[in-house]
């Protein structure tokens, strides 16, 4: 796991980019165990910028697993910290070496099923959503950057096995190719996928030997919660666009300017 490095740019930048992809999980977490919005905001921020600030990562035994685990256990020492200490101050030191875009966090929470869940199992449940759409936005970019966004659209209902909504002869007619060419186009898309699920869990383990162990997780996951790719239209603009990155702002800005000008 690249963010196991000890104090280097690229280890550093890597363990940004983990968190800045994996802080909801963690806010449906503390969401569940505490009974406002504002306190769950802070302390969500207030851990993530603990833990880059003294790079706890780096002090991790690599033998202990996977960066899942890693990240709840502790984040449930810092809450018991902190609930110990009973602080008056504002949560995190006015430090923030991070940002969180945390603004959707309660609209993304209130879309969790009414349920009896434990915050433990609210938090895997919102860590392997989490990584699939991950994964789910760099295929479609891939595809995208080859010209290929119409067949990633007609074929992502196949990616985990027989769709209920379209067929491959549907999908043929549509992408104007043969059914036995669009059977082959969503092999190689059900393939990739798989790699990219792959690369994507490497970033989480220490060890090669975890990724088959945590890919098996995530097919239980979605044969439990029958996953299903849903439509959301990108245009005018990307409804679950987030402002994590510098570059992430400026886009939003651009964004802006061009709606307030068709306005």
């Amino acid at each position: 796991m690249a963010a196991g490095g000890r104090e280097s740019p690229a280890s550093q930048q890597a363990l940004e980019t983990l968190c800045q992809t994996y802080w909801y999980p963690l806010y449906a977490y503390i969401r569940r165990r505490v009974g406002t919005e504002d306190e769950a905001q802070d302390l969500t921020q207030a851990f993530f910028a603990k833990l880059l600030e003294n790079n706890y990562v780096a002090a991790a035994d690599p033998q202990r697993g996977r960066f899942r685990a890693f990240l709840l256990t502790s984040f449930k020492h810092f809450l018991a910290n902190e609930w110990k200490k009973q602080r008056a101050q504002k949560r995190g030191g006015g430090k923030v070496p991070i940002s969180l875009d945390l603004s959707d966090a309660e609209s993304r929470y209130r879309l969790e099923p009414a349920h009896q869940q434990t915050p433990e199992r609210v938090f895997e449940r919102q860590w392997a959503v989490t990584l699939v759409n991950t994964v789910l936005l760099q295929l479609r970019q891939e595809f995208s950057n080859a010209g290929k966004e119409r067949q990633f659209e007609q074929l992502k209902c196949f990616l985990i096995g027989p769709s209920d909504s379209t067929t491959y002869a549907e999908a043929s007619r549509t992408l104007n190719m043969s059914e036995g060419a669009v059977r082959v186009a969503a092999h190689r898309l059900r393939k990739r996928y798989r790699q990219l699920l792959r690369n994507e869990i490497a970033q989480t383990v220490s060890a090669p030997s975890e990724i088959d162990e945590e890919i098996r997780k995530v097919d239980v996951w979605t044969a439990r919660y029958s996953l299903a790719v849903a439509d959301f239209e990108t245009e005018p603009y990307d409804p679950f666009f987030n402002t994590n990155r510098p570059e992430d702002l400026a886009e939003a800005e651009a964004l802006l300017k061009r709606h307030s000008s068709a306005a």
